[in-house]
């Protein structure tokens, strides 16, 4: 078996490509950047050539910049839409046995802050959002052509390889930085906020598993377990034995994009994956 995985040096790509590599599967790493193959998903011609060599059983589309920053939009629809119809029209044109997988996003759901369902109505709520919605009509559109096409909607999900711009990395390396003498102080805007802390490796093992199946295309992936900001500080500073509010300072006039942001992941429950790292799991692997 033959993978073809665009956007290989970002965190579920680093997670899937080791999970495909113990599956005895051929890999073809793809990324803008150095290591593996370089080329942009955003170049169709790049991409068609790819898919022409190498016919691949599974192709999976992780790249993205994962930021609701208005500046990153045209980024944004040229990587994660773009990218996504120039998969799509030369797997139809070259490889339309080839199985591709779409990530999708639990940002693009309307949210009334409870749990979000696969079916669920979309909403343009942010640049990011109107990126992930095209690529999901667009793979919708190619399915009625014959094409498998699956899409995965991922949650908060976090590892050690995250950046500081995640939440989780940046209250795990904080908590790491002042346990060894650092005085500084941590601005976080709504303590409150409750969102899924779910461990990409453990997403990765859902992404496989959805494309393995005949009839189920789309599917959350995620822990479908809600934890606030605040249960993170308390989990992370309690493995240095400090307390997290001698350190947190609270951001002014800060507004949350959500309260809650929580997956409904039945489907994917019924598949036979769940998450196997909890909460503390985690960050103690963060922490180290």
């Amino acid at each position: 078996m033959t993978a073809l995985l665009f956007g290989a040096n970002g965190q579920d790509g680093y997670y899937l490509s080791q999970l495909l590599l113990q599956s005895a599967v051929e890999l073809v790493a793809v990324s803008r950047s150095a290591g593996g193959v370089q080329a942009d998903v955003g170049d169709y011609a790049a991409v068609e050539q790819l898919v022409k060599r190498h016919r691949p059983d599974y192709i999976f589309h992780l790249a993205a910049n994962s930021t609701t920053r208005h500046d990153a939009l045209f980024e944004n629809h040229a990587t994660i839409s773009t990218g996504t119809l120039n998969i799509l029209e030369s797997v139809k044109q070259h490889s339309p046995a080839s199985k591709v997988f779409i990530s999708g996003s639990g940002l693009q759901f309307k949210n009334d802050n409870q749990p979000i369902k696969e079916t669920d109505a979309f909403e343009a709520r942010d640049a990011y959002s109107v990126s992930r919605i095209q690529s999901v009509y667009a793979a919708r559109y190619y399915r009625r052509l014959g094409i498998q096409t699956y899409v995965g909607y991922f949650f908060n999900h976090d590892s050690p390889r995250r950046s500081e711009r995640h939440m989780a990395k940046l209250v795990s390396e904080a908590a790491r930085r002042i346990a060894a003498g650092s005085p500084e102080k941590l601005p976080i805007g709504d303590l409150a906020a409750v969102k899924e802390w779910t461990y990409a490796g453990d997403v990765v093992k859902g992404v496989w598993t959805l494309v393995q199946q005949n009839e189920v295309a789309e599917a959350n992936i995620g822990s479908g377990i809600g934890y606030s900001i605040e249960d993170w500080l308390e989990t992370c500073f309690g493995l240095v034995g400090k307390d997290w509010k001698e350190y947190v300072i609270k951001k002014d006039n800060f507004i949350s994009e959500y309260r809650q942001l929580v997956s409904d992941s039945s489907r994917m429950f019924s598949l036979g994956w769940k998450p196997e790292v909890s909460l503390a799991g985690l960050a103690a692997m963060m922490m180290r």
